[in-house]
């Protein structure tokens, strides 16, 4: 499941790479994961 998000080190959109979902402090889920060029992490709020 390749989720995209934006990078902000190569300001472009790109798929995530070992994304995990999690949980914020406020509750809402996320998923966080890595950028497959610069390995810049990436964040995406919403489930």
């Amino acid at each position: 499941m390749a989720t995209e998000a934006y990078c902000v080190k190569c300001k472009a959109k790109r798929e995530m790479q070992n994304e995990n979902k999690i949980t914020m402090k406020n509750g809402k889920p996320a998923t966080e994961g890595v950028c497959p060029v610069c390995s810049t992490k990436m964040f995406k709020i919403g489930g």
